[in-house]
């Protein structure tokens, strides 16, 4: 599985990733988990707002932090 969290890095940015990898954890899975920071990657995704969080190519949340529940419940 790939997650993949596309912001510039901020603070809300590194949030989603650490609650994509408590997620995990929570959930006894494993993923790779990839951050995304070059502007034009991230528009070309569709995301106007960040962070956004794809799981395995799919855009499933943009301009919001995700709970590490949130994510859990959107995992394959």
């Amino acid at each position: 599985m790939l997650i993949e969290v596309l912001g510039s890095g901020c603070r809300r940015c590194v949030q989603l990733a650490d609650n994509a990898q408590a997620a995990l954890a929570a959930t006894g899975r494993s993923a790779q988990i990839v951050k995304v920071t070059a502007p034009a990657d991230i528009a070309a995704r569709g995301v106007m707002s960040t962070p956004g969080l794809a799981i395995d190519g799919r855009l499933v949340s943009t301009g919001r932090v995700l709970s590490p529940d949130d994510i859990a419940r959107l995992l394959p």
